[in-house]
């Protein structure tokens, strides 16, 4: 029987599917056909395929009817990361090729795009593919050799990385393997080295003059996952601030670190021998970038937007109420349950992005808004009105602290009487916060306060009663919808992890409804941040 079956895998999402190529090669009309619900790019691999065999291992078999069908056939496939599936699956079923068998392929996955000369490129996605082949029991993968140790992150599996289709077919033979022409890289490359990943690396909270409120509202978001509003006159450093919140997180964990990977993989932004990615991820879109930018999508397959590309970082959206209407509605839904799903057509995917979503506002179009007499403001009311009109009640209902940045004088810290920390100081504490609830939550599904049900935190870490009762309160004044109570109480838990305190009591609480409450008028107890930082 002219028949063969080679593994690749497929992506939907973040998610991994083991696909068989299977492959007939039979006397008939002439023809070649691929089946399987496949897009343009997999219906131009008959031409790659049968050029790189001619070319680098034998004879296509020219003078038979082949079909390739990629099972499960309902599934969508895209990509150019079969080529190599579908090459070895060839040989193996054509009878002329008798030195590669059927059963040679078993307990193999192949990935990569084949050149016309037989040569492999990389592909995207690696990472998450490789995975995937892990959790369906396979422990051996060919990819191309430049992604050799991307796949080799994922424990337990044997990586081949590989330049030719020749060489693949050596090994998988047993027979010698034969010399190829190293594997051309990725065609991207920056062009400007200036703004890179470094940019950033130099930036401390020490920088920055007073604003110790503003500190420890960071400080809360970090610790717990908070979403942060940052709202002010223009200058008064809310980008700076939000550009020195990934220097207090952590590093992320290895189960982190191999999520963070995968999605950098899928979306083809991993840098080449760049390993696990250990720090948080942060990325600051431009308020004009489009909802396929920063959500997810594009045309083709579809791709995990900024907001995923952080996940278990920092995305940073400036001038937000400038963003454009669908990305700041969009937004609901990676705030509330920490993934976001794109549904086009008949294919849909969907992305975790639990990262910390920090907002930054003007006060008004012009920005220059401050205080009860509008300082040199020169906006009216009604453009006042219309621009934070933009910032919808679903959305400011989600953000769990909203801190005004007020103009500082330079040196203010002196008037909290505290010493300027650094963002290593800060860092320890948070580290300290996460541990708590990490300890808290070993059993659960969630790692951060910000991620807890309501009912899990009223049946299993209910506040104290007094507690409960002040935030009750703000329910029964309007002041609070119960998406904003159970925010208030996850605050609250965080409060009382960075204090050390092992329950929220009435000031925790108070300090969760300061922090939470976008009223001018409510400030933070001075004793609650100068306690946080001594």
């Amino acid at each position: 029987m002219a028949f063969a079956t080679a593994r690749s895998l497929a992506l939907k999402g973040a998610d991994g599917h083991v696909i068989d190529v299977q492959v007939d090669v039979s006397p008939g009309l002439v023809s070649t056909t691929i089946i399987g619900r496949v897009d343009k790019s997999l219906s131009e691999a008959r031409d790659r395929v049968r050029m790189a065999i001619n070319n680098d291992c034998g004879r296509w078999p020219a003078t038979k009817r082949v079909t390739i069908l990629l099972a499960p056939a309902d599934l969508p496939k895209s990509g150019t990361h079969y080529d190599l599936a579908i090459a070895v699956a060839v040989l193996a079923a054509d009878k002329q090729h008798e030195e590669l068998q059927p059963g040679d392929l078993a307990g193999w996955a192949f990935i990569g795009e084949l050149s016309v000369s037989g040569g492999l490129r990389p592909v995207p996605g690696v990472l998450p593919m490789v995975i995937a082949a892990a959790a369906h029991g396979i422990t051996r993968v060919f990819v191309p050799e430049p992604q050799a140790a991307e796949a080799a992150l994922v424990p337990g599996m044997t990586v081949f990385g590989v330049r030719s289709l020749a060489q693949v077919s050596a090994v998988l033979r047993g027979a010698e393997v034969p010399e190829a022409d190293p594997v051309v890289g990725p065609s991207s490359s920056p062009l400007a080295t200036w703004r890179g990943d470094d940019r950033l690396g130099d930036v401390d909270l020490r920088d920055l003059d007073g604003l110790e409120d503003v500190r420890y509202a960071v400080e809360v978001a970090a610790a717990g996952g908070h979403p942060l509003m940052l709202v002010g006159p223009r200058g008064t450093g809310k980008t700076s601030i939000a550009e020195r919140i990934p220097t207090v997180l952590p590093d992320l964990t290895t189960e982190q670190a191999l999520e963070v990977t995968a999605l950098h993989s899928v979306a083809g932004t991993l840098p080449e021998g760049s390993g696990l990615l250990r720090r948080p991820p942060w990325f600051a879109p431009h308020h004009s970038a489009s909802a396929a930018s920063v959500l997810g999508g594009g045309t083709g397959r579809v791709r995990p937007g900024q907001v995923s590309l952080a996940h278990h970082g920092v995305l940073f959206l400036d001038e937000f109420p400038h963003f454009r209407a669908d990305v700041i509605e969009a937004m609901r839904e990676p705030m509330e349950s920490g993934e976001v799903t794109i549904a086009r057509g008949e294919e849909s995917a969907t992305y975790p992005a639990r990262s910390l979503v920090v907002l930054a506002a003007n006060s008004c179009p012009c920005g220059r808004f401050h205080g009860t007499s509008g300082g040199a403001c020169e906006c009216s009311e009604v453009q006042r009105a219309h621009y934070l009109r933009k910032l919808s009640g679903p959305i400011v209902d989600r953000v769990d602290i909203w801190m005004e940045v007020r103009p500082q004088p330079r040196l203010a810290g002196a008037a909290w009487d505290g010493p300027v920390e650094s963002s290593a100081d800060v860092r320890a504490r948070v580290v300290e916060a996460r541990q708590r609830q990490a300890r808290r939550y070993r059993d659960c599904a969630w790692l951060l306060n910000a991620s807890v049900p309501g009912t899990a935190i009223d049946q299993r870490w209910p506040l104290v009663p007094d507690a409960q009762r002040r935030i009750d309160q703000e329910l029964a004044t309007g002041r609070l919808t119960r998406r904003g109570l159970t925010r208030a109480q996850r605050l609250a838990w965080t409060v009382a992890d960075c204090a050390g305190v092992a329950r929220p009591g009435v000031e925790e609480a108070e300090t969760a409804l300061a922090l939470r409450s976008n009223d001018p008028a409510r400030t933070l107890d001075a004793r609650v941040v100068t306690a946080a930082a001594s």
